[in-house]
Formats: C-alpha cells, sequence, structure tokens
C-alpha cells in the first residue's frame, strides 16, 4: 500500500495578518497623501533594510542567553547575532552614523515599513506591522520639535481629519523637574506611579489622578489600584502641574511655578514657551496643537519635547463603551541614540504613525476608500486555436491604457470563464465564437449594467431574452466601445 502522503495545514502564524488587494491599494492612497506633507516640509525617503545587527537595537538588545526577547533573531555565518528592526528609529541612527560625513546637518527623512517584535499577539496586537515615520537628525533647537508638531496636524488635514484631532504637546524635562520639585527625583519607582497616574488625566479627571497620587482608586467593578502614596503638598503640586493648562494666558506661570528649583524642569519650561510662540507664528490654534502637561511618553527614550497625534471623535470600544478614538501616532526628542554610535552629542526629533490604527480611524470617518476596486475587462476564450486573436484584442486594450487580461484558466467552459470574471470585478467581458469572426464583430457584456438589469428580471427565460448589456460591436471599433463603456462621461464629450 502506498504512503499517504502529509498535507500540510495552510495556517498563519500568530500575530501576523493577510492583506488583500483592496486594503493594499487602500492604504497606498493614505501613504500618497502622508508623503506629500513630508515633501511639502523638504523631507526626503530613505530605506533601511528588514535585519539589523542586535547590538545596533540599543534598549531592545536581548541577553546574550535569549536572542530572541523582544525581537526575531539569527546568527550570522560569523556568529553575530541579526535581528529584525524592531522599529524604523534604531535603524535610522545607524544609518545616520554610517553616513555621518556625506549627509547634510539636519538630515531630514521619511520612512515607511514593516516592523516586528516577538511578543505575546493579542487582540489589535501585531507581531509585524506597520509604521510611517518622519524625523530630523542634527537639529538640537525645539523649533525642529514645533515643525514635527505642525508636520503632524499638517498631515492630519491631509487626510481629511480636520476638526476631529488634537496635537499635544509636553516636554520630559518638566515631568522630571516636577517630579525633582515634589521630592521623587530619588524614589525612582514612586516617581513611575505618578507618571502613570498623570498619564490617565484624560480618562480619569483630577478627582480619579488625586485618589492615584494618594492612596489609590477602586474602579467600578469594585478593583483597587495602589497610589503612589503621596502626602497632600505633593498631591498638590502635581495636580497643580497637570491642570496648568487650565488656563492658557497663564499656563507657564504655573509650569515655571512647579519646577521651581530644578534648572532642567525650568529649561523644558522655557522650550515650550518657545514652540508656542512659533505654534502662534505660524498660524496653529491650541484646539489644534495644545501644550498639555498630561502628557506622557517613552520614560526611557526621549530626552525632551515629546507630542502624539490624538482623534478626538468618539468610537464604541469592545465594551459597549463610547470613547474618544484616542493616539494614532506621537513621538519626541530622542538626543541619546545617535550618540552610541558617534563621540559627539548627535541631538535627533522625530514621529512614528501607527498606520493600521490611523487606516481604521480614516474608515470609520469614509475617508479611506475600502470598496472592491474594479478589475480589469476579460476575454474569453471561446476556441482554443484562436488564443492568438485573443490576445491581440488584450494587446490593443492595454496599448489604448485600458486594465485588460485573457482567461488562462484551465476551464474553457464559458459559465465558468464568466463565474471567474464576476469573482474578478471585471467590468465587461468580450466574446468572440466562430460566428462573430466571421462577421468581424465581437460581442461585449457589460457586467455592471448586468447585474443592475438582472436584479428587476426574476424570470431565467426573460433574463436570456433580454440579454442584458450585451451589445455586438464591429471588431475596428472594440477599443472605442469599451472605453465608452468604461468612461461614459468622455463618450458624452463632458
Amino acid at each position: 500500500m502506498a504512503k499517504k502522503t502529509k498535507r500540510l495545514a495552510p495556517t498563519l502564524p500568530r500575530g501576523f495578518v493577510d492583506r488583500d488587494a483592496v486594503e493594499i491599494i487602500a492604504l497606498e492612497q493614505m501613504f500618497h497623501r502622508i508623503r506629500s506633507v513630508y515633501e511639502r516640509y523638504g523631507f526626503d525617503p530613505v530605506e533601511t533594510p528588514l535585519f539589523e545587527y542586535t547590538e545596533s537595537l540599543g534598549k531592545f538588545l536581548p541577553d546574550t542567553d535569549r536572542p530572541n526577547a523582544g525581537v526575531f533573531s539569527l546568527q550570522d555565518d560569523d556568529e553575530k547575532w541579526m535581528s529584525l528592526r524592531y522599529d524604523l528609529t534604531a535603524p535610522l541612527a545607524r544609518y545616520f552614523a554610517q553616513n555621518y560625513d556625506a549627509l547634510p546637518k539636519p538630515y531630514r527623512s521619511y520612512r515607511q515599513g514593516y516592523v516586528f517584535r516577538n511578543e505575546k499577539p493579542g487582540p489589535g496586537r501585531f507581531r509585524q506591522f506597520m509604521q510611517f515615520d518622519a524625523d530630523s537628525v542634527g537639529a538640537p533647537d525645539p523649533a525642529a520639535d514645533a515643525e514635527m508638531c505642525m508636520m503632524m496636524a499638517d498631515v492630519m488635514d491631509e487626510l481629511g481629519l480636520g476638526g476631529k484631532f488634537i496635537i499635544r504637546v509636553n516636554n520630559r524635562k518638566v515631568l522630571d523637574g516636577v517630579l525633582a520639585a515634589a521630592g521623587l527625583a530619588e524614589e525612582p519607582e514612586k516617581a513611575l506611579t505618578v507618571l502613570r497616574a498623570i498619564d490617565k488625566m484624560d480618562r480619569l479627571g483630577e478627582e480619579g489622578v488625586k485618589l492615584l497620587l494618594g492612596a489609590g482608586r477602586k474602579d467600578e467593578s469594585g478593583d483597587f489600584t495602589e497610589g503612589a502614596g503621596l502626602d497632600n503638598a505633593q498631591i498638590d503640586r502635581i495636580l497643580a502641574y497637570v491642570m496648568a493648562d487650565a488656563d492658557a494666558d497663564k499656563m507657564f506661570e504655573v509650569l515655571a511655578a512647579q519646577v521651581e528649583g530644578s534648572e532642567t524642569g525650568a529649561a523644558g519650561v522655557a522650550e515650550l514657551k518657545e514652540m508656542q510662540a512659533l505654534f502662534d507664528a505660524a498660524g496653529y490654534p491650541r484646539d489644534k496643537v495644545k501644550i498639555d502637561p498630561s502628557v506622557v511618553r517613552g520614560l526611557e527614550y526621549y530626552t525632551g519635547p515629546v507630542f502624539e497625534a490624538e482623534l478626538t471623535f468618539p468610537v464604541t470600544n469592545e465594551k459597549g463603551q463610547t470613547v474618544v478614538f484616542g493616539s494614532v501616532g506621537g513621538g519626541g526628542r530622542y538626543d541619546g541614540l545617535v550618540s552610541r554610535f558617534r563621540p559627539e552629542p548627535v541631538p535627533a526629533t522625530g514621529f512614528s504613525i501607527g498606520v493600521s490604527r490611523l487606516a481604521h480611524a480614516l474608515q470609520l470617518v469614509g475617508e479611506l476608500d475600502v470598496t472592491e476596486k474594479q478589475g480589469p475587462v476579460v476575454v474569453l476564450i471561446m476556441d482554443k486555436d484562436q488564443i492568438a486573436s485573443y490576445q491581440a484584442m488584450v494587446a490593443d486594450l492595454r496599448k489604448a491604457g485600458i486594465r485588460a487580461e485573457l482567461y488562462l484558466g484551465a476551464s474553457k467552459n464559458m459559465a465558468k470563464q464568466m463565474k471567474y470574471a464576476d469573482k474578478r470585478n471585471a467590468p465587461a467581458v468580450i466574446i468572440e465564437g466562430s460566428q462573430e469572426r466571421e462577421a468581424g464583430e465581437v460581442q461585449v457584456k457589460d457586467l455592471v449594467a448586468g447585474k443592475l438589469a438582472s436584479l428587476e428580471i426574476t424570470d431565467n427565460a426573460e433574463w436570456r431574452a433580454a440579454r442584458p448589456a450585451q451589445a455586438s460591436v464591429k471588431r475596428a471599433d472594440l477599443v472605442a466601445h469599451i472605453h465608452a463603456l468604461l468612461e461614459p462621461d468622455s463618450a458624452d464629450g463632458e
């Protein structure tokens, strides 16, 4: 008895997804609009490889005993560990350092591509996903950070999200300054709890944050979250800092008071004040780009201004609750990353867009076309010995700029060929049998009009008799007829 061949199950690895033509085309339209803004600002594209030496990934470097911790790694033939890139920023830092002498400074670039995380996948959490970044390397002034914020705002406007977003801005130096002023500089664990409480300001409000700064908070489900255990004076200082933007005219005075005694904090307030002046000068109102002391990002990563793009329109979450959509991207200043490769300090700032989340948002507001795209005109095979004639039709259509294909499947059954054309979302099929060939004609079946007509015809015999949307066309007039079918307005001279 012959040994049975084991068939593999077509299983997708966990944390990875397939993407079809509709999604790919829709995303490309979104990318085009984003790129147009980046290039308007003078940024140029650059592409780095999927793999980097693991040691180049900086803080994501796994320990030597666990080379796949957080990243996907393999050994080169020289036994050096390589990893799939975790983000697009670390490869940029390596690229800039490697080409330091040849590149202009500041170096303004954007990048688009997949990144990989060797983490446990879950709902909305993938091991492979796309980012779209823009960075300015070698720019030390807060004006570079302000430009990033303005460019993020322009991207949102370009995508049709005007009035539905806000760019929120803070400064890591100010956060460090207020923690120092509150006496928490030497208590990193307690300081981290405070920052986590601040980060919940938009969700819990002043009262909720106050509880988390103190003894703790019990939520609606009864779960208790232990607080930072601050005294009243410390809580008052932190809350005054978080609520500083309540009065925009006095905000910087309040911030300065809450970081009093901290040189780092004072420097951060000065940088925010400078950025606000630039926003005002460029005409970006505070309901579009806003200084917000509650923004907390990348505690171990960012060294100065931090910012995020938040969509403000309501959506229903998985629990049926109405919430704002939330963040679709963010970034900040990361002056230490490139300096790992260079002896001199190299300032840098940039931001990253979460492509999948942004695409989902655009779909919700009707700014991303995810409808099935029109397929090609399909030329059917009626007589196998006439393939050359059919191929000539396809060539004529393509030369005229019309998307077309010759049916190249195994079946020569007309019904199956028609079914194929329907699955391809073809606007029309072209049929040439022996009778049509002798008459110098072809049959053109308009599948779009045919579908519309068939909706109104319930009797099959009636359908066959009516032969909806089917026309006999002289072979020499085929291209003109298809043009008129696909672009009826142009055929009318409009």
